[in-house]
């Protein structure tokens, strides 16, 4: 037998504490929030996503500052915990997810290689980011992204008390 998908505990877990999710990608292309709304019922608890993959998709879609866009970058810790808040913002959620990144094949530079990639949550208690470098092609890189992504939002679930 195997175990219910990342996607599925979660929503399992948001239902049952009603708890709402938004996303905000750039790098995934809108593959995380395929993945929640694979599973029946989702719209219980996912409020929506923006695909965000422009600097200026970033600023008008999720409020990410001009200035961190172009004092940090696209792809950067700034950035994905600015588009987490615009998501949680836009959508009114309980938590947001958010990732940037460089999927490749092109667009690495030597300080921001293919693969690197930030990934952000907000919630009311906080805001996190971590960062991770992938190795695979483009669409290897995707997956990895929205995985840890999803991981993320379980690992917040795990740790946050039930109301």
């Amino acid at each position: 037998m195997t175990s219910p998908s990342l996607e599925s505990q979660i929503g399992q877990i948001l239902a049952e504490r009603k708890l709402t999710l938004a996303a905000a990608e750039s790098c995934t292309g809108g593959l995380i929030s395929h993945r929640i709304t694979n599973v029946p019922g989702s719209s219980a608890y996912f409020l929506g996503g923006v695909v965000a993959y422009s600097y200026e998709a970033k600023e008008h879609a999720l409020g990410v500052h001009h200035n961190t866009l172009y004092d940090h970058g696209a792809v950067s810790k700034e950035t994905a915990i600015e588009m987490a808040r615009g998501a949680r913002r836009v959508f009114s959620a309980d938590i947001a997810v958010a990732v940037t990144g460089i999927a490749g094949p092109g667009g690495g530079l030597p300080n921001k290689p293919v693969g690197l990639t930030w990934i952000a949550l907000s919630a009311r208690e906080g805001e996190t980011a971590r960062q991770f470098v992938w190795n695979k092609d483009r669409e290897g890189n995707k997956a990895d992204s929205a995985e840890a992504a999803l991981g993320m939002v379980m690992d917040y679930l795990a740790k946050a008390a039930p109301p």
